[in-house]
């Protein structure tokens, strides 16, 4: 934090620190976060940290200008005003909350993810400095990168991926393949760190465009109820989806095979599909992911999947998969969590 106060202190711009964020943010943390801006008539928000803190100010802005609750704020361009402003200093390289237009508030009463579009809730200025990225465990760099990974899939296999989009998804996946198990193994690696920043920046101007998918529809449930870290989520999710999707678009997958490293001429889509998946599983294994629920605790006879397969069907991100899956499909991919 001194890297960011004290240019605030030298300057005399004085400032309150707010950091009651969970993990998965909450419409309580929101509360809290708005009725200290109000206590201290705050002109703008400084947002230092990862998904979390960004999301919880994302919606803090919107509530500050807008009013209301955050539920009323749930699916697609909500509001009327622009949020209060917001400058974004991201310090992980995942969720690319600093610089897109989607937000996610986890409402603990119905136990769901809400998911926010809002173009009123842009930061007016985002700041990526690999430095401040120097420091975070290898476990959440793994998380956060298998998240960037699982943005730019998606946003590369939806029917929304245009031609700027898809060469932006290939970028971040050249990146995150080469340079996620260099910052996982060594966190001061500060090449890794500053090319994981560009595979994010590149991976959220692809999915801030094009959307994302089922991945994530069903990533939210997850950490609604269970509280599970969202990247973990979207990495044993990924394979299950993608593997789903390719039986629908195989020819989708092969920019990314090729992104992943397969020499694509003279192999067939369904060959290219094959490796692609292959080598999302090989990566989530070396930076640690684990593949089932069992590994974190969750078993499967207290796991409610009706209600879980329920809320992801309607989930703002579903209607970008390349395919929009049944009820039972959906529980039937849960199950492969297990």
């Amino acid at each position: 934090m001194p890297k960011v106060t004290a240019p605030l202190d030298a300057a005399g711009i004085s400032y309150v620190v707010f950091e009651d964020v969970d993990p998965n943010p909450s419409c309580k943390n929101v509360y809290d976060g708005l009725a200290v801006l109000k206590e201290n008539n705050c002109d703008f928000i400084l947002s230092v940290g990862g998904g979390s803190p960004q999301d919880a100010a994302s919606c803090i802005s919107i509530m500050a200008t807008n009013g209301g609750t955050p539920q009323d704020y749930e699916g697609l361009h909500k509001s009327k005003e622009k949020g209060l402003p917001v400058v974004a200093i991201n310090t992980t390289a995942g969720t690319s909350a600093e610089i897109t237009i989607n937000y996610v508030i986890t409402d603990e009463e119905r136990k769901v993810k809400m998911v926010m579009v809002d173009k009123n809730s842009l930061a007016i200025m985002s700041v990526n400095d690999p430095e401040l990225m120097l420091s975070k465990p290898a476990d959440l760099t793994a998380a956060t990168g298998m998240d960037a990974l699982t943005h730019a899939i998606e946003a590369l296999v939806t029917p929304g991926a245009y031609g700027v989009t898809k060469k932006l998804s290939i970028g971040a996946i050249e990146l995150i393949k080469e340079f996620l198990p260099r910052a996982v193994a060594n966190g001061q690696d500060i090449e890794a760190r500053e090319a994981m920043v560009n595979a994010i920046f590149l991976g959220g101007m692809a999915f801030n465009n094009a959307g994302l998918g089922y991945v994530h529809s069903m990533a939210h449930q997850l950490g609604a109820v269970y509280h599970l870290p969202h990247g973990v989520c979207c990495a044993m999710l990924l394979p299950i989806i993608e593997r789903e999707n390719a039986k629908r678009v195989p020819a989708a997958f092969r920019d990314v095979a090729k992104a992943l490293g397969l020499v694509t001429d003279g192999k067939s889509d369904e060959a290219c599909a094959d490796y692609a998946i292959a080598e999302i599983e090989k990566l989530s294994a070396a930076v640690g992911i684990p593949k089932k629920l069992t590994e974190l605790d969750i078993k499967e006879e207290d796991f409610d999947f009706e209600y879980l397969s329920q809320n992801a069907l309607i989930d703002a991100c579903a209607p970008g998969n390349p395919f929009m899956p049944t009820l039972d499909e959906t529980i039937a991919f849960y199950k492969e969590l297990f």
